[in-house]
This record gives C-alpha cells, sequence and structure tokens, in this order.
C-alpha cells in the first residue's frame, strides 16, 4: 500500500504508525486489580472499569487510530488501522521485516477475482489464512489485531477505480461472501471466548466513486432512495454487521441524502446499532479523513461542531487527526460530554478485551501463533486455488486448452513479465509472484517473452519485435488490460474501452496467422468487443488481479491442467455506457435519462453478461428437487417465525443434478436466477437468488448442487425500504443462458419481512 503512488491512502493526514506491539500487564502492573483484568467479567464491564480511570485529556488522545495509550495505567499505544483485503498488507499498524521472520505474508487474488469464483467455502477458508497470519504478525509486533477489510460497497458503476477491491455487483453474492470472509476472519460466528482477529466492513454507505468528473469522494453527496438502498446498497452490509457479526465498522467518506455518513445518526444508530443490532462491544472508525471532511469539503459543520456530530452520531474512532484537534473545543464549548467520550472508548476496549488483550496468554490459542503459520503450504495451496478458480473463459473457438503441438510460444504484452502488479491495491510483501513468464517456462513451454507495448502508450517502437516474435511461435499470447495506473483508489476511470496502443499492436499479431490468446487483466471491466467479433483472436481470457501464484494459475488454465469454471461478478458494458449514465447518478432503476445499472436493471445490450463464463467441456442439467407448483405465503411466513429474522427464513433448498457430457474434469458453478412481475413496478430483469461451485466432476459423472433459498431473496422492497413477500408468478432459471427452469406461484397476501427504520433526520 505504501510503496505506490496509486495507493496514497491519505499519506498526507499524519496518522503515524506504530513499530511494535506491547499487552497490558495484568499480573504486576498499574492494572493489574481493576476489573479489565477480571477475566470472569463480561467485555462491557471490563473496559467501563479500564475507562473510567482515563482523564478527559486521555479519553481524546485515545480517539484517534494512533491512540498513545494511557502510559501512568501501563496501558500501551495501539495502532488500529491494519489492513488485510486479501493477505496482511502494507498500513500503518502492519510492519514488515526486512528480511527472514514476517518479511512477507500470503498474498492471495485481489477480491474481484475471488469473487468471480462463487465458491462460499474458498471464501471463509481464505479469510481463515488471512486471519492466522494477522494475528501470527500481532503476536510478534507486526500488526494490530483490528484489520480494516473488506470492501463490500457494490460495484455498480465500471468505472470506480476501487471496484477491483470488491466482489462484485450483485448484493446477494456480496452479502454470501462476506459472511463467510468475515467468519473465517475472526475465527467463527461471533466466536467466544476470543477473536482470532477483528474485521471491518467499509465503507458504510453508499460509496464508488473517487474523483470522477471534479466530484471528489471526500465531499460527494449520493442522493439515494429508500427503495436503492435496502434493496442495492446495504445487503452486502446487513449481513456483515448483523448477520455475520462482525467487530467493527467504518462509515465514509460522502453524504448520504445531505448529511456526511460519519456524522449521520440515523445511518450509525437507527440502521446499524439498533435495526442490525450491532452491538456495544464493537465500534466504528471513520474512514481516514472522513471526520474532517465533514467540515471540509462537506462544509456542512465548523469543526467543533463537525467533531461533535460525529461523536455522538457513534463514530467512535477518527483515522486522522481531526479529533485530536478539535474535541478539546468542542468539551469546552459543551458540544459534548465526558459520557459522550467514555462511550466511544467503551466501545473500543471492549472489542480488545474480546480479542485477549488483558487476559494471560497461556489461556489463549490464538497467542501461540508464530511465524510457523505464515506462508504455510496450505496457504499456498489456497491463493493458487483461489486464482484458478476464479479466472473467467470469455471466448474460445476451440483452440484452448493448447493442444501438445504448442512448444513455442511467443509471449507479449505488458502484464506478460509483471509480478508484484498482479496483485492489485491494498496488498503486502507476498513470499513470491510467479509471473507469466514464470508460468510458462514451469508450464514446459519455450518462451520468447517481448513487452510490445505499455499500457498506455503512444510508442509503438516495440511493435516489430513482437510481430517476429509470433512468426516463430506455434501460439501467441497476448497480455494486457489495465492496472492500476489506470483503475485505483482516488482514480477512477472515463472510458472503459482498451488502450488504443493496445488493440493497435493485438491487430498487428492477428495477421500473423497463429493461435491467439488474449489474457485481459482488471478488476473494471473492458469492452470487448474488438476481440469478441474478430475470428482471429481465438480465446480471451479474463484473470482480474490473481496474486502470488498468478502465472502459474493462469497457464495451468492455458494448457488444460485445470479447467475454467470463472463467472464475472460484474457486467460488461459497451463502450458507450459511460455516456449514458453520470458516475453520480445513484439510482439502479432505468428511466428516461439512464439505461439502468447492473445485470438486473440494465436495458441495453451488455457485451458479457454478469455470471457469464464459458468451459472446456460440456453439462446436462435436470432438476433433483424442482420447485413445488404453488406455495402459500402465510404459511411460509408463520413456518420462518423460528428464524432469527423473518428475512432469512428458509422457503425451500432446490437442488440441481449436473452432469459432465464431455471430456475434460471440470467445477461447474450453478446460478439460480428469479424473474417475474411480483411486487412494485418496474421490475428487475432477474436476480440472483442462490449459487453453488460443483468440484472436480469427472467426464460422466453427476454432481448434486444444492441451492438455498430464504424468503428474502424472493422479497421486494417498497419505496420506504420495507421488504415484502408478493403473490404472483415467479421463475426461477439456470444458469446465464437458462439451460433448466421452472415456474411457481406465491398465492394470498403480500406480507412484510421488515421494517426499515425511516429517516426523520433533514440536512
Amino acid at each position: 500500500m505504501w510503496r505506490l503512488k496509486h495507493t496514497a491512502l491519505v499519506s498526507a493526514l499524519a496518522v503515524g504508525s506504530v513499530s511494535g506491539y506491547g499487552f497490558p500487564d495484568c499480573k504486576s502492573g498499574p492494572l493489574a486489580d481493576n476489573a479489565v483484568c477480571d477475566t470472569a467479567l463480561d467485555p462491557i464491564t471490563r473496559a467501563t472499569s479500564l475507562v473510567k480511570l482515563f482523564t478527559v485529556p486521555e479519553l481524546i488522545d485515545n480517539t484517534a487510530n494512533t491512540s498513545p495509550g494511557v502510559p501512568r495505567l501501563g496501558l500501551p499505544a495501539y495502532q488500529w488501522w491494519s489492513e488485510a483485503l486479501h493477505g496482511v498488507a502494507y498500513s500503518p499498524g502492519v510492519n514488515f521485516s526486512t528480511s527472514g521472520e514476517f518479511s512477507y505474508a500470503t498474498g492471495f487474488p485481489q477480491a474481484i477475482l475471488m469473487g468471480a469464483a462463487f465458491d462460499d467455502e474458498l471464501i471463509k477458508s481464505v479469510g481463515s489464512i488471512v486471519g492466522m497470519e494477522g494475528r501470527a504478525f500481532n503476536n510478534y509486533g507486526h500488526a494490530g489485531l483490528d484489520f480494516w477489510t473488506p470492501n463490500i460497497n457494490p460495484f455498480k458503476d465500471p468505472r470506480w477505480g476501487r471496484g477491483q477491491e470488491t466482489p462484485g455487483e450483485d448484493p446477494y453474492h456480496i452479502a454470501q461472501y462476506v459472511y463467510n470472509l468475515v467468519v473465517g476472519l475472526q475465527g467463527g460466528l461471533d466466536p467466544e471466548p476470543y477473536y482470532q482477529v477483528i474485521s471491518t466492513c467499509k465503507h458504510f454507505a453508499g460509496y464508488d466513486l473517487e474523483d470522477w468528473d471534479g466530484n471528489l469522494r471526500y465531499g460527494f453527496n449520493a442522493v439515494i432512495t429508500s427503495q436503492d438502498l435496502v434493496e442495492y446498497y446495504l445487503p452486502s452490509f446487513q449481513s456483515c454487521y448483523r448477520d455475520a457479526k462482525v467487530g467493527a465498522a467504518m462509515c465514509s467518506y460522502n453524504a448520504v441524502n445531505g448529511v456526511p455518513s460519519c456524522a449521520d445518526t440515523y445511518l450509525l444508530q437507527d440502521v446499524l446499532r439498533h435495526f442490525y443490532g450491532f452491538a456495544q462491544d464493537r465500534w466504528i472508525t471513520g474512514d481516514c479523513g472522513a471526520v474532517e471532511s465533514i467540515y471540509s469539503p462537506h462544509n456542512y459543520a465548523t469543526p467543533q461542531q463537525a467533531v461533535a456530530d460525529a461523536l455522538k452520531a457513534g463514530t467512535d474512532l477518527d483515522c486522522g487527526t481531526f479529533y485530536g484537534k478539535w474535541l478539546p473545543t468542542a468539551y469546552n464549548e459543551s458540544l459534548i460530554t465526558e459520557t459522550d467520550l467514555r462511550l466511544a472508548l467503551v466501545h473500543q476496549y471492549a472489542s480488545l478485551v474480546r480479542l485477549g488483550y488483558f487476559d494471560p496468554e497461556d489461556q489463549q490459542p490464538y497467542r501461540a501463533y508464530d511465524w510457523n503459520n505464515v506462508n504455510t503450504s496450505p496457504a499456498q495451496q489456497l491463493a493458487y486455488q483461489a486464482a484458478v478458480e476464479g479466472i473467467v473463459l470469455l471466448k474460445n473457438d476451440g483452440t484452448l486448452p493448447f493442444s501438445s503441438n504448442i512448444n513455442n510460444i511467443a509471449l507479449i504484452g505488458p502484464w506478460a513479465n509483471a509480478t508484484w502488479q498482479m496483485e492489485g491495491s491494498y496488498f503486502g510483501h507476498a513470499p513470491y509472484v510467479i509471473s507469466l513468464v514464470m508460468g510458462a517456462m514451469e508450464g514446459g513451454y519455450n518462451v520468447t517473452y517481448v513487452l510490445g507495448t505499455h499500457i498506455a502508450s503512444n510508442d509503438t517502437s516495440g511493435f516489430a519485435a513482437a510481430v517476429a516474435a509470433a512468426k516463430e511461435a506455434d501460439a501467441v499470447i497476448y497480455t494486457g488490460g489495465i492496472d492500476m495506473t489506470i483503475e485505483g483508489e482516488a482514480l477512477d476511470r472515463y472510458t472503459i474501452t482498451w488502450p488504443g496502443n493496445q488493440l493497435d499492436l493485438i491487430a498487428e499479431l492477428q495477421t500473423v496467422g497463429k493461435p491467439l490468446v488474449v489474457v485481459q487483466f482488471s478488476g473494471g471491466q473492458l469492452d470487448d468487443s474488438v476481440l469478441k467479433c474478430n475470428a482471429s483472436v481465438n480465446a480471451l481470457v479474463w484473470v482480474g488481479y490473481p496474486g502470488q501464484s498468478g502465472g502459474k494459475a493462469v497457464f495451468d488454465i492455458l494448457s488444460g491442467n485445470v479447467a475454467p469454471a470463472g463467472r464475472l461478478p460484474i457486467t460488461q458494458y459497451p463502450a458507450n455506457y459511460v455516456n449514458e449514465i453520470p458516475m453520480t447518478d445513484m439510482n439502479l432503476r432505468p428511466n428516461v435519462t439512464s439505461p439502468g445499472r447492473t445485470y438486473m436493471w440494465y436495458t441495453g445490450m451488455p457485451i458479457y453478461e454478469f455470471g457469464y463464463g464459458e468451459h472446456y467441456t460440456t453439462f446436462s442439467y435436470e432438476w433433483a428437487q424442482a420447485p413445488a407448483t404453488s406455495y402459500n405465503i402465510q404459511a411460509l411466513v408463520d413456518a420462518g417465525k423460528s428464524a432469527t429474522y423473518l428475512d432469512i427464513a428458509p422457503f425451500a433448498t432446490l437442488s440441481v443434478h449436473v452432469t459432465n457430457t464431455g471430456n475434460m474434469t471440470s467445477d461447474y458453478v450453478s446460478l439460480l436466477f428469479a424473474n417475474g412481475t411480483y411486487g412494485i413496478a418496474p421490475y428487475p430483469n432477474k436476480v440472483l437468488v442462490s449459487y453453488a461451485r460443483s468440484h472436480s466432476i469427472a467426464p460422466g459423472n453427476t454432481a448434486r448442487a444444492e441451492l438455498p433459498i430464504t424468503l428474502g431473496n424472493l422479497a421486494r422492497a417498497d419505496t420506504n425500504g420495507n421488504f415484502w413477500l408478493y403473490p404472483g408468478t415467479y421463475e426461477l432459471a439456470l444458469d446465464t443462458s437458462r439451460v433448466l427452469s421452472a415456474k411457481f406461484e406465491l398465492t394470498g397476501t403480500a406480507a412484510q419481512l421488515t421494517s426499515f427504520p425511516q429517516n426523520t433526520m433533514t440536512s
């Protein structure tokens, strides 16, 4: 994160860092007789007893991410900001050694590629490994216990620079992803007695713009209807905060409907604390600089009123220095009380209690983690598996997998010999990164590597060498797309086309007449229509940012050692889409000025649709458990009343037999969509209601994919944000190509599943 210009994560904020972490001495230190050291008490009681000892200046000092602790109490300094989006990552709280132990951590693929795997168990396993490595780093003073991950804002606009950090565009898919990741990271579902580490779901809410057309994220006002808010922008956060019971939350830079998120009592109290049940032993941080942004550029309040608004709304921690500078003034002017300050600190230290921060080391299995728990063989295999599972085959005329006659390849393009670039943003120091050149050589190919051109350049001087190499090869692989000089934090795109210089080189490579495969790297999609419609481009593969084993994963796919089964987690729009709707338009539904957003509402024709992905083999399908022809709504609701929340009560678990009718062992992702004219018009094209990944289906074998559906999966929201189960005709269809379908009726009267809190605040 800190090595690259593109990851300028508020480095100008003087947020500080810590070089090591200590633990309070509860045996013989000043706190030994305080209740915070009594393991028989609950976390809130213990934290309250500790925070009672703080003076007001000490309270204020510890509201920043770089907390100095309280030396007179033997309470060590603590850095709350560590990162681990897809592996322990560079951040103020993470300190990689220059060599030897704790000099690296497993580098998994970027989230967008792992999302393309549609494999919940894989994601839970990744979370478990990252959490274990994070805890090992903490035990030896190299990281905190709180990791500000994951990014679960849905990726609705292809121009968003940070879309690569997310699992994709579909709210149900992201909700499943984050649930499994958080449970893995934290060591279980709200685990007792200790968390492995604490995860922080961000950015709450409505954040998906960096700097488009002069609209900076720090001051942007996202105008969102209640209907869109609950149907699209919030399901992932509900899954994280309510269902996965994450330990921390982050409010975003932007305002929602006129109120900056970190000063929004409605969002942070009514929705987060009360509606989602975000407990008092969990805390809320502002994004870095978000508290200051309430003052400027939002111009919402004076500096002292801005910090008061944030603290009283529920922002416990300021990533930055604005609390430290202005809370004393706010306190002296009676804009905040000592009780407000103590409550914020109780939230924070209660979470540290749940991490075992004050407890004897010998009582905590997690404190035994060490360097032997980092970059283990299972972790390396999992990083490779995550890359392989996510890779998406977009086009293939039979050229792939390469035949045994392909020995000499020309590997051309700006991604061919890339290494650390394959990790994407928010990365750490991986133990190794396998480039495509290395992956090809490991796969037994004779490789001629030529750069040919850069990501975006007017320089064509490398074209001739690339064409010459292509003429001598059995097959040509062009590796291009975009990178973090084109998309990233604080960097939105204005176009979604391939850089012209790359298309020019591909056009020249086509004329050689050799088998030509294009490997596309990117988080956001590019309009591939030129490649899709050109018969001289024999195959097209999207590989995202594939992480430390990227080169091996790509070549195992190209050579057929493994069959591709990933699915696009986002829509690939035509280039003109960027001229049809501004990034600042938060509405999902189409109207006279908008073609709609995401596969659910887009009225145009995508280049490749959400969920698309080809295979090396063929499959046949039949219902193993089809839906009934009719269901009574009241009976469903009555049966679901024993569920913790009615929206997650079961509707039915359907299942499909998937038979491999081809010649190659392959995974298959079953995507089940629902559509129909039920609820309030307009109606979505379709919505994803369940998915499952079946592994290693051998030729002639059949897998049974279980597809559970909840009442909430079939519900739609009214204009107040309440979910209802409506009567009507519903159709279920398997896969984007509708290889299997079934209809059923919901009878009776509409039933309300949720009562979303109404916003009485005004801007």
